[in-house]
């Protein structure tokens, strides 16, 4: 029991510290490059592939009650027809995508799990794509609805069963929510923004009303640029920016993925403040599979074996729906 309590101690002064520094209501993912629809919902249907994708993370493995997260979610753009093709001159074919198939569609199931708390819910999303030339504009809005539980494992068996302070705690409440966001692609490099929880709901804990509570607006910032380096080798350097809604601080993803023959990756991130991160993928024909570790750079590390995350994604319609400039893994 003492062994345990310790545990569930050192997550609450985890949380506090975190909290302090930055806050981590939302979940994090080291491989957000992989599928950035997931802190995005302007992505849904951009890469004109149908996508299913599944994401499992487990953070600060060793410790009692860290922080896990699962999630699926799937993508595709409507598309009436493929694309147009248009003669300049004898050597050299131009093909514009048509006027439809704007539009994209997502849904993003998830599961978070941050101490005692387990955030359940689905994201359901509509994206609005704009050809510009050689670029295109995207805008996507999410509905979000989700469950917040509070566990009675692990922290609550530490006291009396008829303690009069849980007693008048609901241990479950459902959040309405929406989130937005817009990208701006090019062959070459790529930039987005995005505003997850908008409404700031109102947690209201407690059978007594006396406790509430805000969710933070947290604010993303995306951009990378892929330089060629030959045939077979290219590298994108990248950077995700998270801030809080009004806290003077921010989180810094900033990587660097090296791509063979576009079927093979690695990479390097740094987050700030005190997180190194390894990652790799392959992909066979339609299937990619991604996996990431987090090293700690903090005291935290003594008592943890890091954080692992692993990535499953299939696609489908790698043909002529897909317009030609469009970036690949």
């Amino acid at each position: 029991m003492r062994n345990k309590f310790k545990n569930v101690l050192l997550i609450i002064w985890i949380g506090m510290s975190v909290g302090t520094s930055f806050g981590q209501q939302l979940p994090v993912y080291s491989q957000y490059m992989m599928n950035m629809f997931l802190i995005n919902p302007a992505l849904a249907g951009n890469d004109g592939y149908t996508s299913i994708n599944l994401t499992a993370r487990e953070q600060w493995i060793g410790l009692a009650q860290s922080p896990s997260t699962q999630s699926a979610s799937f993508q595709t753009r409507i598309l009436r027809k493929s694309y147009i093709s248009k003669s300049t001159s004898v050597t050299r074919k131009i093909q514009r995508p048509s006027r439809q198939g704007r539009v994209g569609l997502g849904a993003h199931l998830f599961s978070d799990r941050n101490g005692m708390i387990r955030r359940t819910g689905v994201q359901l999303t509509y994206a609005y794509h704009i050809q510009l030339d050689e670029a295109l504009l995207s805008f996507g809005l999410s509905a979000v609805g989700y469950q917040l539980d509070i566990s009675e494992d692990g922290f609550f068996d530490t006291y009396e069963e008829n303690d009069p302070l849980l007693a008048v705690y609901d241990r479950a409440v459902f959040i309405p929510d929406a989130n937005f966001g817009a990208f701006y692609k090019t062959r070459d490099y790529y930039a987005g923004f995005s505003v997850v929880s908008i409404f700031q709901s109102v947690l209201k804990i407690g059978k007594q009303g006396e406790n509430n509570y805000k969710m933070l607006r947290y604010y993303y910032l995306t951009g990378g640029y892929e330089f060629y380096l030959s045939d077979n080798f290219s590298i994108i350097p990248s950077i995700l920016l998270k801030s809080p809604d009004n806290l003077n601080t921010f989180q810094m993803d900033l990587s660097g993925k090296l791509i063979y023959q576009e079927s093979y990756w690695g990479g390097l991130s740094y987050r700030t403040p005190d997180a190194m991160i390894i990652f790799a993928g392959i992909r066979v024909e339609n299937l990619f599979f991604g996996y990431a570790f987090d090293y700690n750079l903090s005291s935290i590390q003594k008592h943890t074996l890091g954080s692992h995350e692993f990535m499953f994604a299939i696609k489908f319609g790698d043909s002529a729906r897909r317009y030609r400039w469009i970036s690949r893994y």
